[in-house]
């Protein structure tokens, strides 16, 4: 990653309420488990038949707006969680913990 990416999402307040609404709230629901990282977090959420559809979503709506996530989609054989794990450069923790609020 470029160490000259600003840590800072391009979402209007507007289009962020909405992103929460219809897909940041609805995975909150679904969360197990949220594990500081050294350079982010790690969450864990119970795997139902639309869990990775709807992660997928987030992910490639939040790689648009906030272009200093790195992404790592964690599913093992036989568990019933996924995992994804968002991490970036310094102040990334502050920037998830604020727009994601799922700590």
């Amino acid at each position: 990653m470029d160490k000259g990416v600003t840590v800072a999402c391009f979402l209007t307040d507007q289009e962020l309420k909405t992103r929460r609404r219809e897909n940041l709230d609805r995975m909150a629901a679904l969360l197990e488990e949220v594990l500081e990282i050294p350079t982010g977090y790690k969450y864990t959420f119970r795997l139902e038949s639309d869990t990775l559809e709807r992660l997928g979503t987030i992910v490639e709506l939040e790689r648009n707006c906030c272009p200093f996530l790195n992404f790592d989609l964690s599913l093992k054989a036989g568990d019933k969680t996924v995992s994804l794990a968002l991490t970036g450069p310094e102040g990334t923790k502050e920037a998830v913990k604020s727009l994601f609020n799922w700590n």
